[in-house]
Protein backbone atom coordinates (compact mmCIF):
# COMPACT_ATOMS: atom_id res chain seq x y z
CA UNK A 1 0.00 0.00 0.00
CA UNK A 2 3.28 2.47 0.08
CA UNK A 3 4.12 1.75 -3.37
CA UNK A 4 3.43 5.38 -4.19
CA UNK A 5 6.02 6.25 -1.94
CA UNK A 6 8.79 4.61 -3.70
CA UNK A 7 9.76 6.77 -6.33
CA UNK A 8 11.56 6.30 -9.86
CA UNK A 9 15.86 6.58 -9.67
CA UNK A 10 17.38 8.98 -12.16
CA UNK A 11 20.69 8.57 -12.98
CA UNK A 12 21.32 12.26 -12.43
CA UNK A 13 20.81 11.95 -8.77
CA UNK A 14 20.88 8.15 -8.54
CA UNK A 15 22.73 8.13 -5.04
CA UNK A 16 20.69 10.87 -3.70
CA UNK A 17 17.20 8.99 -4.45
CA UNK A 18 18.23 5.60 -3.65
CA UNK A 19 19.39 6.55 -0.10
CA UNK A 20 16.16 8.46 0.37
CA UNK A 21 13.74 5.14 -0.79
CA UNK A 22 16.07 3.23 1.33
CA UNK A 23 15.83 5.37 4.49
CA UNK A 24 11.67 5.56 4.12
CA UNK A 25 11.67 1.50 3.48
CA UNK A 26 13.45 1.26 7.04
CA UNK A 27 11.14 3.09 8.81
CA UNK A 28 8.42 1.70 6.74
CA UNK A 29 9.43 -1.80 8.29
CA UNK A 30 10.29 -0.26 11.78
CA UNK A 31 6.76 1.40 11.88
CA UNK A 32 5.10 -1.86 11.04
CA UNK A 33 6.79 -3.48 14.15
CA UNK A 34 5.42 -1.07 16.22
CA UNK A 35 2.01 -1.98 15.15
CA UNK A 36 1.07 -4.83 17.74
CA UNK A 37 2.72 -3.02 20.23
CA UNK A 38 0.25 -0.07 19.50
CA UNK A 39 -2.90 -1.97 19.79
CA UNK A 40 -1.87 -3.26 22.85
CA UNK A 41 -0.90 -0.34 24.85
CA UNK A 42 -3.96 1.79 24.19
CA UNK A 43 -6.18 -1.13 23.84
CA UNK A 44 -6.93 -0.89 19.92
CA UNK A 45 -9.18 -3.61 18.24
CA UNK A 46 -10.14 -3.31 14.69
CA UNK A 47 -12.54 -5.38 12.05
CA UNK A 48 -10.98 -7.46 9.11
CA UNK A 49 -12.28 -4.72 6.72
CA UNK A 50 -11.21 -1.54 8.58
CA UNK A 51 -7.70 -2.77 10.03
CA UNK A 52 -5.62 -1.66 6.90
CA UNK A 53 -6.64 2.03 6.95
CA UNK A 54 -5.66 2.68 10.67
CA UNK A 55 -2.39 0.64 9.81
CA UNK A 56 -1.59 2.55 7.01
CA UNK A 57 -2.39 5.93 9.11
CA UNK A 58 -0.36 4.79 12.38
CA UNK A 59 2.89 3.75 9.85
CA UNK A 60 2.23 7.50 8.04
CA UNK A 61 2.30 9.15 11.53
CA UNK A 62 5.16 7.05 12.63
CA UNK A 63 7.26 8.63 9.95
CA UNK A 64 5.96 12.00 10.27
CA UNK A 65 7.07 11.71 14.13
CA UNK A 66 10.40 10.16 13.15
CA UNK A 67 11.60 13.12 10.92
CA UNK A 68 10.09 15.58 13.20
CA UNK A 69 11.99 14.90 16.31
CA UNK A 70 14.84 14.29 13.96
CA UNK A 71 14.27 18.25 13.19
CA UNK A 72 13.99 18.66 16.96
CA UNK A 73 17.46 16.93 17.64
CA UNK A 74 19.15 19.54 15.23
CA UNK A 75 17.49 22.44 17.25
CA UNK A 76 15.18 23.36 14.37
CA UNK A 77 11.87 22.63 16.30
CA UNK A 78 11.09 23.55 19.69
CA UNK A 79 9.56 20.46 20.98
CA UNK A 80 9.08 17.16 20.50
CA UNK A 81 6.43 14.39 19.43
CA UNK A 82 5.56 11.27 20.60
CA UNK A 83 2.22 8.68 19.76
CA UNK A 84 -0.79 9.10 21.50
CA UNK A 85 -4.57 6.87 21.27
CA UNK A 86 -5.64 8.71 17.86
CA UNK A 87 -1.90 7.93 16.43
CA UNK A 88 -4.07 5.42 14.03
CA UNK A 89 -7.14 7.31 12.91
CA UNK A 90 -7.21 7.99 9.38
CA UNK A 91 -7.27 11.54 8.44
CA UNK A 92 -11.29 11.12 7.57
CA UNK A 93 -11.66 10.37 11.14
CA UNK A 94 -9.91 12.92 12.77
CA UNK A 95 -11.48 15.81 10.70
CA UNK A 96 -14.39 14.70 12.70
CA UNK A 97 -12.77 15.49 16.11
CA UNK A 98 -12.56 18.97 15.12
CA UNK A 99 -16.29 20.46 15.97
CA UNK A 100 -15.77 23.68 15.33
CA UNK A 101 -19.28 25.03 13.89
CA UNK A 102 -18.85 28.66 12.01
CA UNK A 103 -22.27 30.42 12.38
CA UNK A 104 -23.00 32.53 9.40
CA UNK A 105 -24.56 35.18 11.34
CA UNK A 106 -21.87 35.28 13.73
CA UNK A 107 -20.87 39.26 12.71
CA UNK A 108 -24.11 40.26 13.11
CA UNK A 109 -24.20 38.90 16.85
CA UNK A 110 -21.36 40.00 18.06
CA UNK A 111 -22.17 43.57 16.43
CA UNK A 112 -25.56 43.72 18.31
CA UNK A 113 -25.00 41.77 21.38
CA UNK A 114 -20.61 42.96 21.72
CA UNK A 115 -19.27 45.86 24.43
CA UNK A 116 -17.03 48.50 22.90
CA UNK A 117 -13.36 48.37 24.87
CA UNK A 118 -10.36 50.69 23.71
CA UNK A 119 -6.92 49.65 25.17
CA UNK A 120 -4.94 52.56 27.27
CA UNK A 121 -2.61 53.94 24.94
CA UNK A 122 0.27 53.80 27.94
CA UNK A 123 -0.09 49.55 28.14
CA UNK A 124 3.75 48.22 27.29
CA UNK A 125 2.83 44.86 25.31
CA UNK A 126 5.13 42.30 26.00
CA UNK A 127 6.71 40.40 23.57
CA UNK A 128 5.31 36.92 24.22
CA UNK A 129 2.72 35.93 27.09
CA UNK A 130 2.92 32.28 28.21
CA UNK A 131 -0.35 32.06 30.68
CA UNK A 132 1.22 28.06 32.54
CA UNK A 133 3.75 30.55 34.04
CA UNK A 134 1.20 32.68 35.38
CA UNK A 135 -0.78 29.38 36.64
CA UNK A 136 -3.83 30.15 34.75
CA UNK A 137 -3.87 27.16 32.87
CA UNK A 138 -5.29 23.66 33.77
CA UNK A 139 -3.75 20.36 33.34
CA UNK A 140 -3.88 18.98 29.85
CA UNK A 141 -7.77 17.61 28.91
CA UNK A 142 -8.89 14.73 26.75
CA UNK A 143 -11.33 15.27 24.54
CA UNK A 144 -11.22 11.97 23.31
CA UNK A 145 -13.22 10.91 20.36
CA UNK A 146 -16.08 13.34 20.60
CA UNK A 147 -16.32 16.28 18.48
CA UNK A 148 -16.17 18.77 22.00
CA UNK A 149 -13.37 21.05 21.16
CA UNK A 150 -15.78 23.90 21.55
CA UNK A 151 -16.34 23.05 24.62
CA UNK A 152 -13.18 22.94 25.46
CA UNK A 153 -12.02 26.18 24.23
CA UNK A 154 -14.85 28.18 26.13
CA UNK A 155 -13.95 26.63 29.87
CA UNK A 156 -10.60 26.95 29.27
CA UNK A 157 -10.99 30.90 28.44
CA UNK A 158 -12.93 31.26 31.37
CA UNK A 159 -10.93 29.16 33.68
CA UNK A 160 -8.38 31.36 32.62
CA UNK A 161 -10.32 34.81 33.30
CA UNK A 162 -11.85 33.23 36.82
CA UNK A 163 -7.96 32.15 38.18
CA UNK A 164 -6.89 36.14 37.09
CA UNK A 165 -9.75 37.26 38.92
CA UNK A 166 -10.01 35.10 42.44
CA UNK A 167 -6.45 33.63 42.65
CA UNK A 168 -8.23 30.11 42.30
CA UNK A 169 -7.84 27.30 39.57
CA UNK A 170 -10.49 25.41 39.34
CA UNK A 171 -11.16 23.44 36.44
CA UNK A 172 -14.63 23.99 34.84
CA UNK A 173 -16.89 21.12 33.48
CA UNK A 174 -16.75 20.66 29.59
CA UNK A 175 -19.32 17.60 29.66
CA UNK A 176 -22.23 20.36 31.21
CA UNK A 177 -21.58 22.36 27.71
CA UNK A 178 -22.04 19.46 25.73
CA UNK A 179 -24.79 17.91 27.54
CA UNK A 180 -26.79 21.19 28.27
CA UNK A 181 -26.39 23.81 25.40
CA UNK A 182 -28.10 22.37 22.60
CA UNK A 183 -31.19 24.49 22.79
CA UNK A 184 -28.36 27.50 22.01
CA UNK A 185 -27.42 25.75 18.66
CA UNK A 186 -24.68 23.46 19.84
CA UNK A 187 -24.40 19.79 18.77
CA UNK A 188 -22.81 17.56 21.97
CA UNK A 189 -20.11 15.97 20.23
CA UNK A 190 -21.10 16.86 16.66
CA UNK A 191 -19.81 20.22 16.97
CA UNK A 192 -20.31 23.68 18.63
CA UNK A 193 -19.18 27.25 18.85
CA UNK A 194 -17.47 28.89 21.87
CA UNK A 195 -19.76 31.48 21.53
CA UNK A 196 -22.83 29.89 21.93
CA UNK A 197 -21.69 27.82 25.30
CA UNK A 198 -20.68 31.31 26.17
CA UNK A 199 -24.67 32.37 25.80
CA UNK A 200 -25.92 29.23 27.62
CA UNK A 201 -22.91 29.82 30.55
CA UNK A 202 -24.41 33.68 31.10
CA UNK A 203 -28.04 32.69 30.80
CA UNK A 204 -27.24 29.75 33.22
CA UNK A 205 -25.90 31.83 36.21
CA UNK A 206 -22.67 29.88 35.71
CA UNK A 207 -21.29 26.66 34.65
CA UNK A 208 -20.28 23.52 36.96
CA UNK A 209 -17.31 22.56 38.04
CA UNK A 210 -15.49 19.11 36.22
CA UNK A 211 -15.10 17.62 39.77
CA UNK A 212 -18.74 17.76 39.74
CA UNK A 213 -19.72 17.22 36.47
CA UNK A 214 -17.05 15.27 35.05
CA UNK A 215 -16.04 15.00 31.16
CA UNK A 216 -17.69 11.24 29.71
CA UNK A 217 -17.09 12.62 25.98
CA UNK A 218 -20.57 11.21 24.65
Amino acid sequence: MFDSLLIAISERDHTIRLHRVKSLREKIDEAFKLWDDYKEAFGKSYNKDEENDYMEAFVKNVIHIDEHNQEHRLGRKTFEMGLNSIADLPFSQYRKLNGYRHRRNFGDSMQSNGTKWLAPFNVEIPDSVDWRDKGLVTDVKNQGMCGSCWAFSATGALEGQHARASGNMVSLSEQNLVDCSTKYGNHGCNGGLMDLAFEYIKDNHGIDTEESYPYVGR
